[in-house]
């Protein structure tokens, strides 16, 4: 037992004054003892922060350098954008890149209502390393850069930039999925289109509030659900009043507005010709702030970096786009993009992950050996390369079907009516588990905030909400397919190009076709009740269709026997006996080798 701070001392003391004979004849044994025995060996030096067994750092590699990746922006005819997405491939995997991501999240955005006077400002303000992170996706040309750009592939070329640059940051990549979506949309006016889609297709990230004539470029949002309704917008109760002047001026309270700091948006109101589109700038032309008045900000799971508000309107002035009463019709343009870009984002938010799980699993060892050599790891990271290459090659492929819709191809456009519904639903619902599989990889090291997987994590579900849930997409896909003849010859011309190369995928894809042909004799109740697996299984023939085409035939037999011919099993890590692991394996992106 250690003696107390200061018991030595006392103890001297006391012996110097006279101990007794039982004290002294005491401490001379003790004395004795000590001399017998000499003094204690020292153990052998180590030094107890020593780490071993840890991976380094996954900075300062290139993000883009993925063959799944790059062979699907050259097939979607973007082979002039390489150069510059290994490029901004670098930059995303840089040590930079990764510090503004974690900052932007650390560091959330605060909702200032008034300055130091009393002032009603409703501003919100960011953290340097949000403006760096918007500043690099705009400059690069993945907001609105696009639809200004003359050359076939620029929207590919758009998507591939947003896959790789999405991986560093999710959050900011809201706001600029807005502004590419706002586009098409804002054509509804051409006298707004005129003044607004310079600026809102600018390479240049202008923040900051100020009449749009004074900005180098806009950021846009849109602002839909309210909180009796929800998806529901038809429920909505603000209202728009038209002034002598052309204008109108809206009141209402909306629920849930993201990027709130954003220069201009897309409103929806009830007008007296119905619910109607309308473009409300934070800033008027006089120099004025329109009445934006940001309520609080949304305490979210996940997404953190990105502000997402409940703004009320009060006498607040907007301008018609579309006609009065067709406001879903309208703005559903800009729903479109923004559920393209959700799909996006999982697939984005998957290769992150599957990055992150590879990048540990190669340097990891356990029970003698490297993660990745050990059968079981290897079958899940397959089994997760897999899902990734899925989502990539559909999204790319979407792509090249919304760049040659919007120059004129009626059959693209047709398509991706259909196909942007079926990759929002699917792609978004399969990325919360992926996203839990490839924690799991890092055991407690992937439970740790440090690992940059915890945030994976919570973002995972967000796209699956946003731009409509699960229900809504589904419901949406049952429409399409009663009304628009067109998006579902499309989608059978697009999958029926792989016909006769895997007597599987053709089994699957009959099925689905007689259950397409008896649609017309099934009631409401059930026609709804099965809208979720009907969903799906268009989804995996789909997806099935372009690996059997473009993709090594590996993964397209993997894909096709555990996806459609139920070989593998329902978690992830479950492809059967004689699967090619390392034909699969080899398709992770090689910098994290």
């Amino acid at each position: 037992m250690t003696a107390p701070p200061g018991a030595a001392g006392r103890v001297n003391a006391a012996t110097s004054a006279g101990p007794s004979p039982e004290g002294a004849a005491t401490g001379a044994a003790a004395a004795g003892r000590v001399a017998e025995a000499g003094p204690r060996p020292r153990s052998r030096p180590f030094t107890t922060h020593e780490v071993t067994n840890q991976p380094p750092p996954l900075i300062d590699h290139n993000v883009a350098d993925d063959p799944v990746l790059l062979d699907g922006v050259a097939r979607e005819g973007a082979s002039w954008y390489l150069d510059d997405l290994h490029r901004l491939g670098c930059l995303a995997g840089s040590e930079q890149a990764a510090r503004w991501g974690d900052e932007a999240n650390r560091f959330p955005p605060e909702l200032r209502t008034h300055d130091r006077y009393g002032n009603r400002i409703d501003e919100v303000e960011f953290h340097p390393s949000w403006h760096a992170l918007m500043d690099v996706a705009v400059r690069e040309g993945l907001a609105g850069a696009a639809w200004a750009d003359a050359r076939p592939g620029a929207h590919v070329a758009r998507a591939a930039g947003g896959l790789v640059w999405s991986t560093v940051e999710q959050g900011h990549f809201c706001p600029v999925a807005m502004t590419y979506a706002v586009v098409p949309a804002l054509r509804a006016n051409k006298e707004l289109a005129a003044t607004y889609e310079p600026l809102l297709t600018s390479r240049v990230y202008d923040p900051g509030l100020r009449p749009a004539a004074k900005k180098l470029g806009l950021v846009a949002g849109m602002g839909m659900t309210e909180k009796q309704g929800g998806s529901d917008v038809r429920t909505n109760s603000t209202v728009a009043v038209p002034c002598p002047d052309g204008t109108y001026r809206l009141r209402g309270h909306k629920w849930f507005t993201s990027a709130p700091m954003s220069d201009l948006f897309l409103v929806l109101a009830q007008a007296p010709g119905g619910l109607s589109c309308f473009l409300v700038p934070r800033v008027l032309p006089d120099g004025s702030r329109n009445t934006f008045r940001i309520q609080r900000l949304k305490d979210k799971l996940g997404n953190r970096s990105n502000a997402s508000a409940e703004p009320e309107f009060d006498d607040t002035v907007g301008w018609l786009v579309g006609p009065e009463g067709r406001g879903v019709r309208t703005i559903i343009e800009m729903v479109a993009m923004t559920r393209f870009d959700s799909a996006l984002g999982s697939a984005a938010g998957m290769r992150a992950a599957l990055m992150q799980a590879a990048h540990h699993c190669r340097y990891r060892s356990a029970f003698g050996s490297l993660l990745i050599d050990k059968p079981l790891m290897r079958n899940v990271l397959a089994d997760l390369t897999l899902e990734s290459e899925a989502a990539t090659t559909l999204i790319l492929r979407l792509a090249g079907a919304i760049d040659r819709g919007a120059r004129g191809d009626d059959a693209e456009r047709a398509f991706t009516r259909l196909g942007v519904a079926l990759a929002k639903y699917w792609i978004c619902k399969r990325q919360p588990a992926f996203v839990a599989e490839a924690l799991e990889c890092l055991g407690g090291n992937g439970y740790t905030e440090e690992s940059g997987m915890p945030r994976l994590y919570r973002e995972a579900p967000l796209n699956g909400i946003w731009e409509g849930a699960g229900n809504v997409n589904a419901l949406d896909v049952l429409r399409a397919l009663a009304r628009e003849p067109a998006a579902l010859a499309a989608y059978e011309q697009e999958v029926e190009r792989a016909a006769g190369a895997d007597h599987r995928l053709d089994d699957a894809w009959d099925e689905v076709r007689r259950d397409l042909a008896g649609l017309a004799s099934v009631g409401p109740f059930e026609l709804e009740f099965g809208a979720r697996r009907l969903v799906e299984r268009l989804a995996l023939v789909l997806q099935a269709s372009l690996l059997v085409r473009h993709a090594p035939a590996a993964v397209a037999d993997t894909f096709v026997a555990t996806r459609l011919a139920g070989e593998g099993g329902r978690a992830y890590g479950t492809l059967p006996p004689g699967s090619d692991v390392g034909a699969l394996i080899a398709r992770i992106p090689p910098a994290t080798r």
